[in-house]
This record gives C-alpha cells, structure tokens and sequence, in this order.
C-alpha cells in the first residue's frame, strides 16, 4: 500500500449480486424445487429471498407448500447453483477490473458470503491471481448476515479488530446488493456501499452509506476517495 492508498484497508465483498450475477442460477434452483414436489413459488417471491441463508429461503420454501424437509431444499439449491457456477462463474460487468485495480494498488479483498465453501474457492480460483486474502462462508462457524459476525470474521483476516477499533472498521470498503447483507456490514461497522444494478430489491433507502449502479468508474482510487469522505465526516 502506498501513500495514495492510506485509507482504504481492504474491500469485503459479499458475492451474489455483487461479485457474480448469480441470482438467476439461485431463483431458478427455487422454481425447479418447487415444481417437482409442489410448492407454490414464483420469482417474486425469489427476489424477495435474495441475500437470505439458504435454510430460511428452504423454510419459507415449506411454508408455501413445497413437500421435502428444509435439508433436503437447501442440498438440492446448492448442488443446482454449484453445478451452474463450476459450469461458468457469471462474473458481473466490469467487477473483474474492479478487482484488478485493487490487487495494483495492494488492497486486499476478502469474500464474505454466505455460499459453501466450494463455492467460495471455485469464485477466488477464477478471479485475478492474488485479488483475495481469504473468504468468510457459510460452511464456517460464524453467525449468519444480517448479524455483523462475517464482516467482523472478514476484518480480522487483514488484521482489523472490528470490536475493538471501530476506526479502524471504517477504513474497510463493504460491497453488498440485499438488504440482510446491507444491514450486517452496516452493522460491523464498515463503510458499506449497496450495489443496485443486480437486484429487484429496491435499497434506495437502506443504512448504506453509498451505492454503485454496476462499477463504471469504480476504481481502486474511488475507494479510497469513499473511505476519505467518510472519514472526515465521522
């Protein structure tokens, strides 16, 4: 990290929605499960999940109608998902430059997501070598967005001791598109940005201190000049 880069410590970024245009592969995962053994489901009501863990989407999943217990939902909207991204990882619009300009300018980033960790590893072996210092996931043992526990998991893996150091926490760059994800990295303490160009869910009025409309323009130098306006406002 240079003098132009005293700002920013790092970029946290969920990765549905964000990272990758995955919703699709997820929504469609719920519509094929609810098909087959009855469920009453539709695409709106998938947006309306979009972010959620996968065990309360599953329960929810249950609550209109579809007949397999929540496990069985959830194995079979992963292995849907983890077939489709291991087939071609659905990299967002511009997001792969976005990751480029950061490794340049030695600004890590971390993965924070609620996926399994297969899903994790296959997205950062596909990103540009050396973007990511490391992932939070939803295999670990860690509570579940919207509770601040993965930013705060994700912090300590480039050194950040978010509940100890909440200026410290501030120079962390959050990048979230769904409203539980917003309110858990709104939660910790970063600096939060929603990304809106993905999504149906209208966060116009969410607890961001941000939003990017896809990443034109988005560089390692706009980060750093979002934390510094944060920063001085604080």
């Amino acid at each position: 990290m240079t003098d132009r880069f005293c700002a920013l410590t790092a970029v946290l970024w969920d990765m549905d929605g964000t990272l990758i245009d995955s919703e699709p592969y997820w929504h469609e995962s719920e519509l094929i499960i609810a098909r087959d053994a009855g469920g009453d489901w539709d695409k709106e009501m998938a947006w309306q999940c979009s972010g959620t863990p996968v065990p309360e989407v599953a329960r929810k999943m249950i609550e209109r109608g579809t007949r397999l217990d929540a496990d069985e939902i959830g194995r079979r909207m992963i292995a849907h998902v983890a077939r489709r991204e291991f087939e071609r990882v659905p990299w967002i619009d511009g997001v792969l430059a976005v990751l480029e300009s950061l490794s340049a300018a030695g600004i890590p980033s971390v993965l924070v997501t609620t996926s399994p960790r297969d899903m994790a590893v296959n997205l950062i072996a596909h990103a540009p070598a050396g973007s990511f210092a490391g992932y939070v996931c939803g295999d670990d043992e860690v509570a579940k967005k919207p509770d601040p526990a993965p930013y705060l998991a994700a912090a300590r893996i480039v050194g950040v001791d978010g509940s100890a150091d909440a200026d410290a926490m501030a120079r962390l760059l959050a990048v979230e598109d769904s409203p539980t994800g917003l309110a858990s990295a709104v939660a910790s303490g970063a600096t939060t940005v929603a990304q809106t160009k993905y999504t149906q869910i209208d966060t116009s009025h969410g607890p961001q201190f941000a939003s990017w409309d896809g990443y034109d323009g988005v560089t390692a130098e706009s980060c750093e000049a979002l934390i510094r306006y944060r920063l001085c406002r604080r």
